[in-house]
Formats: structure tokens, sequence, C-alpha cells
């Protein structure tokens, strides 16, 4: 009973959410109680989310803290050189933007932190998409799936808990799957270039003349110079200040429309003609050029304190979000300027930890994740004993979908381990199998790093889980498939 009623609780969750029925904060929270009741737990359900909110509180703090210190650094220009570097590769082609986001979010995925991933890669190529009209659905489920094949580092979590829960050395994990994921990441690549030419059919060829030609920072500020937009191949001049790329008036507007051809034109909200635009202003008063070194010094030191695990994350981002508040902003209402710009990304994430918390309390409080992944496990056929590390990968996907990763590390995945043994599959092949599912886990709804993405683009969690997950799901099966014709596993 347990297994339907888990099964059910998560399908009642992700469909409410879709359909837009219901907020993820209010499903998060109201779902899991419902439930709890259902199952005659009721009277435990307070215990079950303060012990969920006990599990989440160390990373709401850590997000909490991530958001400011890097918030800090956008608005000081730190990552400036980045978004000209992208915006110079990307130009105005819808093709290429997409491709630039998979690069830049693979690229800085190397960092182990899927929170700071997002909130670069959003906050370098989000002025771009609204200025050219394209989907940030596109955008946060690229970036999603690209963050979670880099995610599986040693030092990124996954791998790490891994050689843990089954005493193997991590080493011996990742290092052989390299080629396996860099299919993946290939993959990912791939369709972020078939997307790109979805995006480019849809909008049409585009070109900003006076951008491409010119200073590429113009593409960040909110007010351009009117430069042509070609579309189809046929210049035309904007039809508003600031050449905003496939806007058009008329015929060319109805073109731009979900009618135009676009098979997933549905699934681009997030780019609606009442968002304004809001880029980087290259001369925003924020920007600290005479302290660029020591910011760029404070954050590779941060995240050389991160990889080495010399402290908690939360107190390093805490620690350093004080100390980039107090050298760039030396002044009391500045420092209170900067932190009241970011509470809201703050206030909205934080809040979605701990709504996600009821989440899992209830899940793991009840039994009922424990039940449904005993049920996936005793499915197994006793003939696929041998082949328990593809099994092992299968499973994975959703597993690490619906659970967090301590639970089906550390709950599951020796279960497997053990059945696998039993057949001659050593630990550590179950281990490398068992990171395959990475690239579907972050766009889960227990991963708070997604929340990060989808709050900092201002795309609905429920459109973002309808677009990504097909492909997520895809690009998993790709990494375990090449695992398995390299002999990995």
């Amino acid at each position: 009973m347990l297994t339907i009623l888990g099964f059910v609780m998560i399908a009642t969750f992700l469909v409410l959410i879709m359909m837009k029925k219901m907020s993820p904060m209010g499903a998060l929270v109201l779902i899991p109680a419902l439930f709890c009741v259902l199952v005659g737990k009721g009277a435990h359900l307070g215990d079950y989310v303060l012990d969920g909110v006990g599990d989440l509180a160390p990373t709401a703090a850590m997000l909490m803290f991530a958001i400011i210190y890097f918030g800090v650094m956008i608005d000081v220009g730190l990552f400036d050189p980045i978004v000209r570097l992208i915006l110079r590769f990307c130009k105005a082609d819808p093709m290429r933007v997409v491709v630039g986001t998979a690069i830049l979010a693979a690229i800085v995925s190397l960092d182990g932190d899927g929170s700071t991933t997002f909130m670069i890669t959003v906050s370098a190529m989000v002025p771009l998409y609204r200025r050219l009209k394209m989907s940030l659905v596109v955008m946060t489920g690229v970036a999603a799936t690209a963050n979670g094949v880099m995610n599986t580092l040693p030092w990124g979590g996954p791998t790490a808990r891994a050689a843990t829960a089954l005493k193997v050395d991590a080493t011996d994990i990742f290092v052989p799957m390299i080629p396996a994921l860099a299919v993946g990441l290939l993959f990912v690549i791939a369709l972020a270039y078939g997307l790109g030419l979805r995006e480019r059919k849809r909008l049409g060829v585009l070109t900003l003349d006076d951008v491409t030609a010119g200073d590429p920072e113009q593409v960040l500020v909110g007010a351009g110079t009117g430069g042509k937009v070609t579309k189809g191949g046929k210049g035309t001049k904007a039809g508003r200040t600031g050449g905003v790329a496939g806007s058009g008036t008329g015929a060319e507007s109805a073109a731009d429309g979900p009618a135009a051809g676009a098979p997933d034109a549905p699934d681009a909200p997030g780019v609606s003609d009442d968002d304004e635009f809001q880029g980087l202003d290259p001369h925003r008063a924020t920007l600290r050029p005479k302290l660029y070194w020591f910011n760029a010094a404070l954050t590779v030191a941060l995240l050389t304190l991160m990889i080495m695990e010399t402290l908690p994350i939360p107190v390093l981002f805490l620690l350093a979000a004080a100390i980039a508040l107090t050298v760039n902003f030396p002044h009391m209402p500045d420092q209170k300027a900067r932190i009241a710009a970011h509470a809201e990304n703050v206030v909205n994430v934080s809040g979605m930890v701990f709504a996600a918390a009821v989440f899992t309390g209830v899940l793991t409080g009840t039994g009922m994740v424990e039940h449904m992944a005993r049920w996936l496990v005793d499915g197994v056929p006793e003939g696929m004993g041998p082949h328990m590390a593809l099994v092992t990968g299968v499973l994975s996907l959703p597993l690490t979908y619906f659970m967090s990763n301590d639970g089906f590390y550390f709950g599951i995945v020796p279960i497997l381990a053990e059945a696998g043994a039993a057949h001659g599959v050593s630990a550590v092949e179950i281990a490398r199998a068992s990171i395959a599912g990475q690239a579907l886990h972050m766009s889960s709804p227990l991963v708070p790093a997604v929340y990060v993405l989808v709050g900092m683009a201002k795309v609905e969690f429920g459109d973002h889980t309808r677009f990504t997950v097909k492909w997520a799901a895809l690009t998993s099966l790709v990494v375990l498939a090449a695992a398995l014709a390299f002999g990995i596993i």
C-alpha cells in the first residue's frame, strides 16, 4: 500500500505543477501533508517535517549566502568578460546562443556546485534570450542537463557518495567513466544545436548588425541603437527602439508566434512580450573594476576551499559573502541595497527548499520511499543478476529523480551492489553505473539548485519539467549506452 501511495503522491505532485493547477511551493507542502494523513500517520506529520527541515537547513543556508555572494560578484562585474566572450561567439544567432548556453554551463560546472553554475549561466544568458525573444525554457533545460552530466565530478557529490557507500576509490569510479561522460556532454551540445536550429526556424535567422560589427556589450543594455535585423535572410528595420530581434510587427509578428512551425512553441513560456528587458549594463554604478582581481582571487579561493572541503560549504559561502560585501561596498547603505537587490531570489529559493523538506520528510518518514525502492529492486528478474550494473544504471534514472542522492546512494546502491556481488559483478561497476542518471537528477523537484535556475530565469517549474525531463532522461541513457559500449560497466 505504501508503495502505491508513494507513486500516486509523486504523480499527483508532477501532474498538478505541470498543469499549473498549483504552485510548486504549495504542491510540495500540501500534497505530502494530505498523503501523510491518508497513510494514517498524520499525527507524526510535524516530526517528519522537522526532520526534513533539519536535513535541508544547511542546504538552504548555503543557497542563501551563495545567492548573495554570486549576486554581488555579478553586480561588481566579475563575470562580464565571460558574458562578452559568449556574446562574441553567439552573436545574435539562436542556434549559437543555445550551444553557447550548454558550453558555458558545462565550463562553470567544473566547480561542482549546481547553484553556482545556474546563477552564472542565467545571469550571462538571460539578457540575450530576452533580447532575441528566445524560449527561456530551452535555456533552463540545456543548462540543467549539461550541469547534470558534469555533476559526476568527484567533488560534485554523487561520485563521492557512491565511493563512500560501496567503500571504493572515487578515482576508480570517475576516471574510467570519462569517455562515457564525454559522449554524454557531446550529446548535450548536439541537443543544444538541434534545439537552437528549432529556435532559429521559429524566429528566423537573426543578425544585429550593430552588435556583430561593433560592441557586443550593446546586447547587455536595455536600450540599444536600433540596428538592422535580418530575418529569414531578408533585411528589415527593427520595429522598435533597440532593434529587438524577431519582434517585428504585423505579418512578421505572426510568423514569430507558435504557428510558425515550431514544434515546441507551446513549451516556450517565459518569453513574454510583457517582460521588460533588463540586461547587465556595462556602465552600472555597482561595477568595481579596481577590485576585479581581488574578487577573482576571492572566488578562486572559495571554489578551491569548497573542493578541498576545508570547511562546510554553508560556512564558506557565509564568510565569502561577508568579505565580498565589506570590501566592495564598505558603506552600510550600499551593503543593505545589495542585499535588498537579491532578497527576492533568496526568499524564493530558500522557501522552495523548506517546502521540499516537507515532501522529502513525508516520503522518508512514512517509509514510502523505502517501499518504492524495494519494490523496484525486487522487481528485477533473477536472470538479470549478471547484468546488475546495467540494471543499476537504468534504475538510477527514476530513483535519483524521485529520491535525494543521499537516499539513493546510501540506501539503494548497497542493495544493488550486494545483489550484483552474488553474480560476480564488482562494486565499482555498480558505482559507475549509478552515476548515469545524474543528467535527469538535476531537474528533480528535490534538488534545491533547480529552484535557483527557474527562479532567476523566471520560468515556471512545471514548464521546465515538462520540457526538460525527456531530454535529460535521453542524455542519461546515452551515458549508460556509451559506458556499455566502451566496456566500462
